[in-house]
C-alpha cells in the first residue's frame, strides 16, 4: 500500500496520476488527479489523492501532496498525437484499479470528493464511502475504451445513470460526449447539477435539467490541457462552500480560461488570478482566499 503523508484533508481527488509523453520527447505528470489537486491547493484547501501509479515517477509540483493508494510497476501512460482530424490519443501502459481498501480512514470525512477517472479505473463502491462530502465527478474516463493497438476511442457508459444519481455535480466537455446532444440531455436528467464545457464558447450549466449558457472571454490559447479539470476543481470547491451553482460556474469559467495561457501544470491558477476572478464576481469577497 502507498500512504504518503496521509494527514487530514479537505479535497480528495480519486483517479490515476498519469505519465504523459511529450511530442518532442520526455514526459510530464498529468491526469485529472494532478490538475484538480493542485487547483484545490491554490484555492486554499488541503488536498489529497487516492491513486495507483509508479512512485518512482518525478511528481514535480505534486511532491508535497498527500497520496494514498497502491504502487504500480508503471503509471498509466498517454501519448497525444496531433492529426489533421484532431488529437489522436494512445495508451501504452495502465496502472491498477483503485479500490475502497486503499482509502485511509481519516480521509472519509473530507469536504469534497472529486472522482476523476482517466480509464475507468475507479471501483464504484467508493461512491458510498463519503456520506458528508460533496461528491463531484468528471466522467471523461468512464466514456473511453482502449482499442487493441492502444488507441483511445469513445465508449458507451453503462453505469452513467447510477453514477450521476449518486454524485452532487458533474463536469464534462462537449468532446467527451462526441457533441451528442441526446447523451447530454440524458446525463442532465440523471444529475441534479451538470456542467458541459465547450472551450472558448464557455459552458452550459444544467440544474434539474434546465440549461443556462455561460460565455467566456476569448484568450490566445497556448495549451488547453487540464483546463477542464481546473474548471471542475474550482466549480466543486466553490459549490461546496457557497451552494451557488451559477456563481460557481462563472468563477470556474474565469479561472479555466486564464489557464490556457500556460502549458501543462503551470496553467493551474495563480493566487492573483484567483483574487481577480473573485473580484470580478463579488467585489466584497476579495479579502483572503476564495474557496
Amino acid at each position: 500500500m502507498l500512504n504518503r503523508f496521509a494527514a487530514a484533508i479537505d479535497y480528495l481527488t480519486v483517479g490515476h496520476i498519469t505519465r504523459d509523453l511529450l511530442p518532442g520527447g520526455g514526459a510530464t505528470t498529468g491526469g485529472t488527479a494532478a490538475y484538480a489537486t493542485l487547483t484545490a491547493q491554490r484555492l486554499g484547501l488541503r488536498p489529497g489523492i487516492l491513486t495507483a501509479f509508479n512512485p518512482e515517477e518525478d511528481l514535480g509540483p505534486l511532491i508535497d501532496i498527500p497520496i494514498a493508494g497502491t504502487p504500480a510497476e508503471t503509471s498509466t501512460t498517454f501519448e497525444n498525437i496531433p492529426t489533421p482530424e484532431g488529437r489522436l490519443q494512445r495508451v501504452s501502459a495502465r496502472a491498477p484499479d483503485i479500490h475502497p481498501h486503499m482509502l485511509p480512514e481519516s480521509w472519509r470525512s473530507c469536504q469534497v470528493v472529486h472522482f476523476g477517472p482517466v480509464l475507468d479505473e475507479i471501483d464504484l463502491s467508493l461512491l458510498r464511502l463519503f456520506p458528508e462530502a460533496l461528491l463531484g465527478a468528471t466522467p471523461q474516463g468512464w466514456l473511453r475504451r482502449i482499442e487493441p493497438d492502444g488507441t483511445v476511442v469513445q465508449a458507451e457508459w453503462a453505469e452513467a445513470a447510477y453514477v450521476l444519481e449518486q454524485v452532487d455535480a458533474a463536469v464534462l466537455s462537449d468532446e467527451d460526449t462526441g457533441r451528442d446532444e441526446r447523451m447530454v440531455r440524458s446525463f442532465a436528467e440523471a444529475c441534479r447539477v451538470l456542467v458541459v464545457t465547450a472551450g472558448p464558447a464557455g459552458c452550459r450549466l444544467f440544474i434539474d435539467g434546465f440549461p443556462t449558457a455561460i460565455p467566456t472571454v476569448g484568450l490566445d490559447e497556448v495549451d488547453a490541457t487540464g483546463a477542464g479539470d481546473i474548471f471542475a476543481a474550482v466549480f466543486f470547491s466553490h459549490l461546496s462552500h457557497h451552494d451557488d451553482p451559477l456563481e460557481a460556474a462563472r468563477f470556474a469559467v474565469l479561472l479555466a480560461t486564464a489557464s490556457v495561457r500556460r502549458r501543462g501544470l503551470s496553467g493551474v491558477p495563480t493566487e492573483s488570478e484567483i483574487h481577480e476572478a473573485a473580484a470580478a464576481l463579488q467585489p466584497d469577497r476579495t479579502s483572503g482566499r476564495w474557496t
